[in-house]
């Protein structure tokens, strides 16, 4: 039967391991059994709120380290010579975040948050599979790749557009882009296909 070292005390062998993150193969310690293909972890905030997805050794790295807690497990199992753990499916930040990112970098998903996920020319709601980002001003007539330049964009209307100015496509954004000054906290895009069990009660609280 596999010991649990979630909540209680692990051996040096797993906390030296994990902390720094060496491959299991090279420290003896063996892979997953049973559900080889399980190699990720929901990470979810103070609050229940999700954040994004780790891979296990990252999630065993934070466990050791004592900054969150293993909320749920899978039944597959990790081992060293001396201890066997189960492997963490969902873990918990012990410290709160704050609700909102200040001093938003510039990034594609940062634009889709600050559109609300509507492309920004038909207005339709999509999902992160669905959209893009247009350059307003196109890249080849010297538009730049920021903020102030760039919205969010349904593949149609992205194709439409193509390569002309708006005013040569007949096609403004429904809001000027601009630099967000912050931005609320959004759960990470999952393919639906790839969510595992474990997870769903944490991702339909959030729905």
């Amino acid at each position: 039967m596999a010991q649990r070292a979630h909540g209680g005390r692990a051996d040096r062998a797993i906390l030296k391991i994990a902390v720094r993150k060496y491959v299991p193969v090279q420290v003896g310690l063996r892979a997953p059994r049973h559900r080889t293909n399980v190699k990720r972890c929901l990470l979810i905030s103070s609050w229940y709120w999700p954040l994004r997805i780790l891979d296990w050794t990252d999630a065993v790295t934070m466990w050791a380290k004592g900054t969150v807690d293993v909320i749920a497990e899978y039944d597959e199992t990790i081992s060293s010579p001396s201890t066997t753990i189960r492997l963490p499916a969902v873990i918990r930040l012990r410290k709160a975040l704050p609700n909102k990112k200040k001093n938003v970098k510039f990034s594609r998903s940062a634009v889709y948050v600050r559109d609300g996920f509507h492309c920004m020319y038909c207005g339709k709601h999509c999902r992160w599979d669905e959209l893009t980002y247009d350059h307003v001003q196109p890249r080849s007539r010297g538009g730049r790749t920021d903020f102030e330049n760039v919205t969010s964009a349904c593949g149609a209307c992205n194709a439409k557009k193509g390569n002309k100015t708006c005013d040569e496509a007949g096609m403004w954004p429904r809001q000027e882009p601009h630099i967000p000054k912050t931005l609320p906290l959004t759960p990470p895009p999952i393919d639906d296909r790839k969510i595992e069990p474990e997870w769903l009660p944490f991702l339909q609280k959030n729905k």
